[in-house]
């Protein structure tokens, strides 16, 4: 994938995210989270459940068990992990964007920033 296609399927995500918050279906968020974790998967590896958790994505503050959401709570909820979600898509997008971080799987050219730098030619010495 190259940077240029990582950058708009990120921004389209972003997107759909901010309508999902604005318009919460539970169907909907389900494919977006399935699309979103295989965008961010690709780019930057999987996650694993300690990362997963410590993030909170999927994770209602006030979890409903033993009976189904009312439509309130699952609006709630959707908006949720949807808000949630949607700023790790915006993190990952700054890193690729802004700060030109190099992703799992990139094509094409070196990002600005990347590799190794100049090596001095000679080291400078200790005092003493």
């Amino acid at each position: 994938m190259t940077r240029d296609e990582l950058v708009a399927r990120t921004r389209q995500l972003v997107e759909e995210g901010d309508r999902l918050e604005a318009s919460p279906t539970l169907g909907a968020l389900q494919l977006w989270l399935k699309l979103s974790d295989d965008l961010l998967s690709a780019a930057w590896g999987s996650m694993d459940r300690y990362h997963l958790s410590w993030l909170m994505v999927g994770k209602p503050k006030h979890i409903v068990r033993g009976r189904p959401m009312t439509p309130s709570e699952e609006a709630a909820y959707v908006r949720e992990v949807a808000a949630a979600k949607t700023a790790a898509l915006r993190m990952s997008l700054d890193a690729v964007e802004r700060q030109g971080m190099p992703f799992r799987g990139e094509d094409g050219a070196v990002a600005p920033g990347q590799g190794m730098g100049e090596v001095p030619s000679e080291f400078p010495r200790r005092p003493g």
